[in-house]
């Protein structure tokens, strides 16, 4: 039996933080912290992604997951309303 090494920890670790803002990105009603959340999930991933040995990827979700789809999102916001209305 292995024992657990403190790389399984940390990995551990970033996947349950990207679980809840996973979560937080579905269940925030303003849609400016949603994105947010949506971007520090995508960073996250990269830094798992990082962890598993695969640094293009990383690279390549850090841009484009975290800098152009958030960037996107939020001038979309900036031209819409900010916050999901009741009921929708």
């Amino acid at each position: 039996m292995n024992p657990i090494t403190i790389d399984q920890i940390i990995q551990f670790g970033i996947l349950i933080s990207v679980l809840i803002t996973a979560y937080l990105t579905i269940r925030l009603r303003d849609l400016l912290s949603a994105a947010l959340a949506s971007a520090a999930m995508s960073l996250l991933l990269s830094l798992e992604f990082y962890m598993l040995h695969a640094p293009d990827v990383a690279i390549a979700e850090a841009a484009v997951g975290a800098g152009v789809v958030t960037a996107i999102v939020v001038y979309g916001i900036a031209k819409t309303e900010r916050w999901e209305r009741e009921g929708s």
